[in-house]
């Protein structure tokens, strides 16, 4: 599983995001990646204003804030989904 945070420099509401995302991450054994939407034009153009922006495996899951609990029961989903490794 990939969950991709779309963030910026300087962001707090990214850095706290990603500190609740950890153990989760951990847990679940799923990667992160971490995009600065500043470096693409269409990127900042896109979320300019709603960063950080989560996505579980390409799907948008979240913005702003996470909900922990909420986010816990997405990767569920998502091993799921995938079925066994």
């Amino acid at each position: 599983m990939e969950v991709t945070l779309y963030t910026r420099a300087g962001c707090h509401l990214c850095e706290e995001a990603k500190s609740q995302m950890a153990p989760l991450l951990v847990e679940f054994g799923a990667r992160l990646r971490e995009v600065d939407i500043d470096a693409d034009p269409q990127l900042r153009e896109l979320y300019n204003f709603d960063v950080p922006v989560i996505s579980l495996d390409g799907r948008k899951i979240a913005k702003h804030r996470i909900d922990p609990n909420q986010f816990r029961r997405q990767l569920q989903e998502a091993r799921r989904r995938s079925g066994p490794s």
